[in-house]
């Protein structure tokens, strides 16, 4: 079996064999590099170091002048006309022109805008299990982790009703095959030309719309605070605005949904740790979303470029070196986490990079999944608290999203 992190066969292996793999590699005196394929109409390259320690990945995360997310911190790298076309997302940016876009686009995430749809998030839990106390079985994803976020989401864009579940298809047409290479990775490229493209092209389609009648008569939404903010004089463009409601569907929706759907399952392989959230859920919901964020690690990882030649813990990188920053396995650091694969939802301190690494590209959802999540398991496990998985749960093939297509469930 292979342990090539840069292959598919690596990534449809169980998730216990390859933490066991990142385990070697955090062991080793110096940071293991991988070839990667060539992949038709993607960029090319040579490889990648793999950043597996918790303190090599909060280094390169502080130290963005070095570790460049620019051509691009997604993998593998899209062609240049995708960003031409489609506007290139703030993960792909560096400051200067990350810092003024990240100054607009952090008033959605005000603490009186967050306070503001804490209503809208309770309200959406608890339609939620009232639906699924009438089914009473099915499949968890579908009937609750896919449903909050997307739902709160639009609310907080100011997306329709109606274009609710274009956006949900779309979104999950768009992380398809995500981060994938090898024959999956050549089947994503062909469906670029087709579902993909077609997603994104929809979602633009509707953000301009909706953009265009919001700087006529602005509400009090997010799309309305993003094309009519100002800061030193400037405001999002079309494709920007475009680019950024890209990254809030798939990044907000995906981190959630994956925590959500990871946590029942975490739950009920775990009862002692279900008991003791049972016992205290105000005192122990924090804990247990740090701790699902930190074991189940939603986003898996985010590539970067050096720069410059510079040397880190040992090793000297190249000007133009590729290192890939493994949040799951920085989750699972021996020097960091005691006991670091035993899931407990006491763990004090928990210094997680579940929503990436310290600096400048530190993920400005946070808190918000934080209050999607707590709203969820504080509903689920108070109105139903024997809910639990029924089986094993239906993984996405993928490099860079830790997501569950399927889990089933019985109340």
């Amino acid at each position: 079996m292979s342990d090539d992190l840069a292959t598919l066969e690596f990534w449809a292996r169980p998730p216990e064999e390859r933490l066991r793999v990142f385990a070697r590699l955090r062991a080793r005196d110096r940071p293991a590099f991988f070839a990667e394929q060539r992949i038709p109409f993607v960029r090319a390259g040579r490889g990648f170091y793999a950043l597996v320690r918790h303190e090599d990945v909060v280094h390169a995360s502080r130290n963005a002048k070095v570790f460049s997310s620019e051509p691009a911190a997604t993998s593998p790298e899209p062609p240049p006309w995708v960003s031409l076309l489609f506007g290139r997302p703030m993960v792909n940016m560096d400051d200067p022109r990350h810092a003024r876009l990240r100054r607009i686009v952090s008033r959605a995430f005000t603490p009186r805008r967050l306070e503001q749809i804490d209503e809208h998030i309770a309200k959406t839990a608890t339609e939620i299990v009232d639906d699924v106390l009438r089914g009473g079985s099915g499949d968890f994803v579908a009937d609750v982790a896919a449903r909050l976020p997307i739902k709160v989401i639009c609310a907080m864009m100011g997306v329709p009703e109606h274009s609710h579940a274009m956006v949900a298809a779309s979104v999950d047409a768009m992380t398809e095959y995500s981060g994938v290479r090898g024959d999956v990775a050549r089947l994503r490229t062909l469906r670029l030309f087709g579902g993909n493209l077609r997603a994104i092209v929809d979602l633009h389609r509707l953000v301009a719309r909706l953009g265009r009648e919001r700087r006529e008569a602005p509400g009090d939404d997010l799309i309305s605070a993003l094309v009519t903010a100002d800061v030193d004089g400037e405001r999002l463009s079309v494709r920007e605005l475009g680019a950024f409601f890209d990254l809030l569907l798939v990044a907000g929706n995906e981190t959630t949904r994956n925590a959500i759907a990871h946590g029942l399952k975490l739950f009920t392989d775990h009862p002692d740790q279900r008991a003791i959230l049972l016992a205290d859920l105000d005192r122990r919901v924090g804990g247990a979303i740090e701790e699902i964020v930190r074991y189940a690690s939603p986003i898996i990882q985010f590539r970067r470029t050096l720069t410059r030649d510079y040397e880190m813990n040992g090793h000297t990188y190249r000007k133009g070196d590729k290192v890939v920053l493994f949040y799951l396995s920085a989750n699972r650091d021996e020097d960091v986490f005691a006991e670091p694969d035993r899931f407990d939802i006491t763990r004090q301190p928990n210094p997680h990079v579940g929503f990436g690494g310290p600096g400048p590209h530190v993920c400005l959802g946070s808190h918000l999944a934080r209050r999607e999540l707590a709203a969820m398991f504080r509903e689920l496990f108070t109105r139903i608290p024997g809910i639990r998985a029924a089986g094993e749960p239906e993984l996405l093939l993928s490099n860079f999203d830790n997501g569950i297509k399927r889990l089933p469930y019985r109340t």
